[in-house]
């Protein structure tokens, strides 16, 4: 058996004389399974929460804050209370009312925590109280309107 001496390292390639093949590229993809299923969210929304935790939101306190953000798209935003303490989480599933969240908007929630610690809090039943002034808000059907 003879043993073919190695080859010699190949000189770079300068960029622009590299060609790329036209089109899009086709990748060969193992299957999945999870392929075309969506991943649970750990996140309680209004269809998953348990009676319970409802029930118990729904006896606490109303507390004020102002929509810090909200991403209609992404299906959640953020809202910092008037009071101070860390911004609370806001899922699309938990605003009352016809018009989509703006920067700036004053709410009104109550508080619900997110299970398994239990130790952070999301916005439940929140209704926008005053729209804020100089933006275009949207309602859920689609119509856009200046305040």
């Amino acid at each position: 058996m003879s043993a073919q001496p190695p080859q010699p390292p190949k000189p770079p390639t300068h960029p622009a004389s590299l060609r790329l093949p036209d089109g899009p590229r086709e990748r060969d993809r193992s299957p999945s399974p999870m392929r075309g299923y969506l991943i649970p969210s750990p996140l309680p929304t209004r269809r998953t929460r348990t009676f319970s935790a409802t029930v118990r939101a729904s006896e606490g306190p109303v507390y004020k804050g102002i929509c810090k953000c909200f991403c209609r798209s992404k299906g959640h935003g953020f809202i910092t209370p008037a009071d101070g303490g860390p911004d609370i989480f806001l899922h699309i599933s938990d605003v009352e009312g016809e018009y989509v969240p703006m920067e700036g908007d004053e709410v009104t929630y109550k508080m619900c925590s997110i299970p398994p610690k239990n130790e952070k809090h999301q916005a439940v039943e929140v209704v926008i109280t005053h729209l804020a002034p100089g933006t275009k808000h949207e309602t859920w059907s689609g119509h856009v309107i200046s305040s």
